[in-house]
């Protein structure tokens, strides 16, 4: 029993490991249907068609590999890292082994008729990107009756491990639009146990909310930092569990803190845009700076966040006011055009993304939950059929972790930013001066001049590493840039008590990443003390912390994590 005991623990564990890898954030993806798969499906069928040759030939050698694995003369076996068959079963009972053989061929065989059509290099990626989507959802690991953990589960419990399975799919029927539940919600209360560091919201307008989190030491630095979360989720991923909060290290170093809350906005506010967002951070900053009674602030800005603080930067630089001394911005893309090397890139093409506007400017809002069901068909291994073996075929609940908790808790995008996010993909305005205008100031990255720390993840596939490499460019050669040795969203919580962190960092000389990294040194540990010390020379002379929170002209209202978390 402790065995099975530790067995579950460990594929729980795996399960949250692999989601967290693929967490949801503005990508390429933003606003994309299933039409664009269907599209997608479609070029695959006319190629066989097309092509009845090729065609004919990958299915030959198919069928002759299928005489192999029936001989047991086949050595094929799954790819290192495949932990969909990791039961033992699949090497050592023959029956299973050869299912396998031949479901790995089968998918070889119509990956290999791709690439030998007549289509284009755009056309053979889609093909590709949405025939693995079929193969993936054809694994015997899927199947009931092939899945040896699950046969052995439902003798092991008497059947009532498909009680338990069917009861979860009828629950997510219900309740999660028949989606598989990644994340057991029940353990967590934003504002108990999640987003519970001690605060006030000190600033509020009608898009934004201003939390200052109470300081953790005697004395604090002038210079305050202001986070500016992305609009896509809530704003509390830098502030989990007390082991990977990012917040209250900072507070503990001495930094003070100030986090933005987005306001979750609905059909009325469909007309909110970038510039209506830049607008009121501009507020929010300005509270800042009084509530600290510093001239200026250090701001962060993570994915889309960092776009949106990018934005006001140029904003503030084409205005000639330098509310802003330092910008960090981790796992951000400014040379939009580059987001197209990301594994999503063969699906953005001009006519989806203008049907993306057309759909949210129909709705008025974009739907944090309707892109979180299409990202997840691009990862269905780590987002739906590892939760579909857990949640059903083995009748167990789906692990309760934070960084999914936040995942779960969407929120959406106003038509107007979101026909402005999708509108980058053409004009590229950090890279292209000028084509972009908020509030009467058109927007140069050139006349930018300000201390830049850049974080990238080395296999974070939502914003490519090499492609936050060129967002360091952007801000100039004497950018500091860091890659960690992590993903996405583990790229920034990475506390030093993680025991496999490690990190390449140095500033931004190099032409391009591969070339950064071929000159790097690799060091264990952390990024996050290397940031402190990097903020500690640039955020002034230390102070006495503040008795309370607020001021007389902003005073501290609601208790943090604020009031719009809620919405």
């Amino acid at each position: 029993m402790a065995e099975r005991s530790e067995r579950g623990e460990a594929q729980s564990d795996s399960l949250s490991e692999q989601a967290a890898g693929a967490t949801l954030a503005l990508n390429p993806l933003v606003g994309l249907s299933g039409r664009d798969l269907m599209e997608s499906a479609s070029i695959l069928l006319k190629a066989a068609v097309n092509e009845p040759a090729v065609f004919a030939g990958q299915w030959l050698s198919f069928v002759g590999e299928l005489g192999s694995i029936g001989a047991g003369r086949s050595d094929r076996t799954q790819a290192p890292g495949d932990k969909r068959f990791a039961d033992g079963t699949w090497k050592s009972s023959a029956p299973h082994r050869g299912l396998l053989q031949a479901y790995l061929a089968w998918g070889d065989a119509i990956n290999r008729f791709i690439e030998k059509t007549s289509l284009g290099e755009v056309d053979k990626a889609r093909a590709h990107l949405v025939a693995n989507i079929i193969i993936d959802a054809a694994s015997p690991t899927n199947n009931p009756f092939s899945n040896p953990t699950a046969v052995r589960q439902f003798l092991d419990t008497g059947g009532d491990s498909l009680l338990r399975g069917v009861k979860n799919y009828l629950s997510d029927l219900a309740e999660n639009g028949g989606m598989p539940a990644q994340v057991d919600k029940s353990p967590f209360k934003v504002g108990v146990n999640i987003a519970a560091t001690p605060g006030a919201v000190v600033f509020r307008n009608e898009l934004l909310e201003i939390i200052q989190y109470k300081p953790d030491t005697p004395e604090v630095r002038k210079r305050p930092l202001v986070i500016t979360p992305p609009q896509i989720n809530k704003f509390y991923s830098l502030d989990l569990s007390p082991d990977k909060s990012l917040v209250q290290y900072l507070l503990k170093s001495g930094i003070q803190v100030f986090c933005v809350s987005w306001r979750n906005p609905t059909v009325r506010e469909r007309e909110w845009g970038l510039d209506t967002y830049v607008a009121a951070l501009d507020e929010g900053t300005d509270a800042v700076r009084e509530i600290a009674g510093a001239d200026d602030v250090t701001m962060m800005g993570a994915c889309s966040g960092g776009i949106t603080s990018a934005a006001y930067a140029g904003w503030l630089a084409s205005k000639g006011e330098a509310k802003i001394k330092n910008i960090v911005s981790p796992v951000c893309v400014l040379d939009i055009a580059s987001a197209n090397d990301s594994a999503f890139g063969s699906l953005v093409t001009p006519e989806t993304m203008r049907a993306a506007q057309q759909a949210s400017r129909l709705r008025g809002v974009l739907d944090g939950q309707d892109l979180a069901r299409m990202f997840a068909w691009m990862r269905p291994n780590d987002l739906i059929w590892n939760y579909w073996v857990n949640n059903y075929l083995l009748g167990k609940q789906p692990p309760a972790f934070d960084i999914l908790f936040w995942n779960a808790d969407t929120t959406s995008l106003p038509a107007r930013l979101h026909h402005d996010y999708v509108d980058m993909f053409f004009t590229n305005p950090f890279v292209s001066p000028n084509n972009l205008t908020l509030n009467g100031a058109s927007i140069d990255m050139g006349r930018v001049r300000l201390d830049a720390y850049v974080v990238a993840g080395v296999t974070d596939h939502i914003t490519p590493w090499k492609s936050v490499y060129r967002t360091a460019k952007i801000y100039g050669d004497e950018t500091t840039f860091v890659l960690s040795n992590s993903g996405h969203l583990q790229s920034l919580l990475n506390p030093p008590t993680n025991a496999k962190a490690s990190f390449v960092a140095g500033v931004a000389k190099a032409p391009d990443g591969e070339r950064f990294l071929a000159a790097g040194e690799k060091r264990s540990g952390s990024w996050w003390p290397h940031w402190r010390d990097w903020l500690f020379e640039r955020s002034g002379a230390e102070v006495p912390a503040p008795s309370s929170l607020g001021s007389n002209r902003h005073p501290a209202t609601s208790a943090a994590p604020g009031t719009y978390v809620f919405d």
